[in-house]
């Protein structure tokens, strides 16, 4: 629950605070809210404003940039990325504005693909004429060098500046790795959907574990591992939920890792995980009610008892959530019980 006015009128009434007190905690929670990211008008427009700037120089980079040389490319992705460092370095030092310096900074780790891709063109490495913006629609392992400076670039400036938004371009980068490495690793020929799933799922489990130690080792209070949690969940989730099959244990199975993540996004308190794990759980529930009521008038009823049993389920957790969350914590060792309680 959040801290609003009504609490601490609450609290004033109580005795528990007086009426200076609530003012200067109302205070100091407001200052505290500008610096953290959440759903306000403000910083819907920064990032709105952020992801527009970066769309421009990634997804929508047009056929027309092909006419320019590649040093063309070059100089124009770093005459934008120092003036993208410039305005970082601007409202991070000078305004003290956290939000939109991480974007400014998230600007520049997206600029990078561009500029490496403009010194592949100067040597002939793209001789053939494959465009620029196919780096964001097609998998092709020549795509791996421009991740992998992608990558070095979000290290050296998270190394600098610690904002969380800055770790996005670098997860998505981590995203397009996974899927570009498999052709890399194995040859054309052996490039089956069922390798691609699985090697989905396998980079997604690692970028959870990677997500999960990040979010260990963060001691500044901000939320750094929230887009390695993400896109972690996308390939993971995403891959695991493409493999059919026709087995009802492998489906059981299924059922059971979503229910985990459920659990993981409780226990973590990462509600991204509760997404990802009751779509899953929702799926596999309308799937079961299909196989056995399809053609049937039974089949709405079912689902229709299913989703209130959902709803009866959240009830319960709402309801003795504290009693669980304590009963998982004293199964686990003194640090990770000491880190899941500053998590909560």
């Amino acid at each position: 629950m959040g801290l609003n006015r009504t609490i601490l009128q609450q609290a004033v009434t109580r005795g528990i605070l007086s009426q200076a007190q609530a003012d200067q905690v109302w205070q100091l929670s407001s200052e505290q809210a500008l610096d953290t990211p959440g759903f306000r008008f403000t910083h819907m427009l920064y990032y709105l404003g952020g992801l527009i700037a970066i769309g421009a120089m990634t997804l929508f980079v047009t056929l027309g940039w092909e006419q320019l040389s590649g040093w063309g490319l070059v100089l124009i992705a770093l005459a934008y990325g120092g003036a993208g460092l410039g305005l970082t370095e601007f409202l991070q030092n000078r305004l003290r504005l956290p939000i939109p310096a991480g974007i400014a900074a998230a600007f520049v780790v997206a600029l990078t693909p561009l500029a490496v891709y403009g010194v592949q063109k100067a040597f002939g490495f793209w001789a053939e004429g494959q465009a620029y913006r196919d780096y964001h629609r097609l998998v092709d392992w020549r795509w791996i060098t421009m991740e992998l400076a992608t990558l070095a670039t979000g290290a050296l400036l998270l190394r600098r500046y610690r904002l969380p938004f800055m770790v996005m371009p670098v997860a998505l980068t981590l995203w397009y790795l996974s899927m570009d490495l498999t052709p890399f690793l194995f040859h054309a020929q052996d490039q089956t959907l069922a390798l691609r799933k699985t090697v989905s799922v396998c980079f997604g489990l690692v970028m959870l574990l990677l997500a999960l130690w990040t979010d260990i080792r963060s001691r500044s209070g901000k939320d750094h591992a929230f887009w390695l949690y993400l896109f972690g969940l996308l390939a993971f989730w995403g891959g695991l939920s493409l493999m059919r099959s026709d087995s009802q244990f492998d489906k059981f199975l299924y059922l059971c890792i979503n229910l985990l993540l459920i659990v993981a996004g409780a226990v973590l308190s990462r509600r991204t995980f509760v997404v990802f794990g009751g779509l899953g759980t929702a799926a596999y529930l309308g799937d079961l009610a299909y196989g056995l009521f399809r053609d049937s008038m039974v089949f709405p009823f079912a689902l229709t008892v299913i989703g209130l049993g959902l709803v009866l389920l959240g009830i319960l957790w709402q309801r003795y959530e504290s009693r669980l969350k304590k009963g998982v914590l004293d199964f686990l060792p003194v640090t990770a019980r000491t880190f899941l309680m500053r998590r909560h």
